[in-house]
């Protein structure tokens, strides 16, 4: 069980590049613990992680509201306010 709970926060730091895949991670990790610490089962913390990763996408794209990815021209991504009436 320990092995597992250090296993998915290492993960946590690696995973993500973006803010999407790091809010996603860090969903995911805490979920799988929660969802450990609640069942003290490898399922628990499956379906925890699971459950926790999207969660972790939908409420870090609701939190940016007003920020937009652009990409320069030497194609890397970057965020920035978005245009006046752009949502």
């Amino acid at each position: 069980m320990k092995k597992t709970l250090i296993a998915l926060i290492a993960l946590t730091f690696v995973a993500g590049c973006t803010t999407a895949e790091n809010d996603a991670a860090v969903g995911a990790a805490a979920g799988a613990t929660i969802g450990a610490l609640a069942t003290g089962r490898p399922g628990g913390a499956l379906v925890g992680a699971l459950a926790g990763g999207a969660a972790g996408v939908l409420l870090g794209a609701a939190a940016r509201k007003g920020e937009c990815r652009y990409r320069n021209r030497k194609g890397r991504l970057y965020i920035a306010p978005c245009p006046a009436g752009y949502y």
